[in-house]
């Protein structure tokens, strides 16, 4: 039997929790970092297949993934020499279902 979660306070009434809220806010409130999100939303991927997909240069991708890293929302894992991303808050595919449908 699994253990049992607390619900966590409403964001109205919790400070610390809204400050948490905000930094992981901050963190994907990127042009490139939103479409990074998404993309492994979908599915693990290394910096190659990323840059490819975002037609951006890995460096720029590798400091995006940087960020998302030190939020702790993304973590990569070795795999034949190359790290592979993948998210690590599960939320954030709720996030990115919920911002696919505020595009105006």
């Amino acid at each position: 039997m699994g253990v049992k979660r607390q619900p966590q306070p409403a964001l109205s009434t919790d400070p610390e929790r809204a400050r948490r809220v905000s930094e992981v806010l901050k963190a994907v409130a990127h042009p490139l970092r939103i479409r990074i999100v998404a993309i492994l939303a979908d599915g693990d991927e290394n910096v190659t297949a990323l840059s490819e997909k975002l037609q951006a240069p890995q460096a720029i991708v590798s400091q995006q993934l940087r960020i998302l890293r030190s939020q702790g929302l993304v973590e990569a894992e070795r795999e034949n020499g190359f790290a592979r991303y993948r998210l690590i808050e599960p939320n954030l595919r709720t996030l990115v279902a919920c911002m696919e449908g505020c595009a105006r």
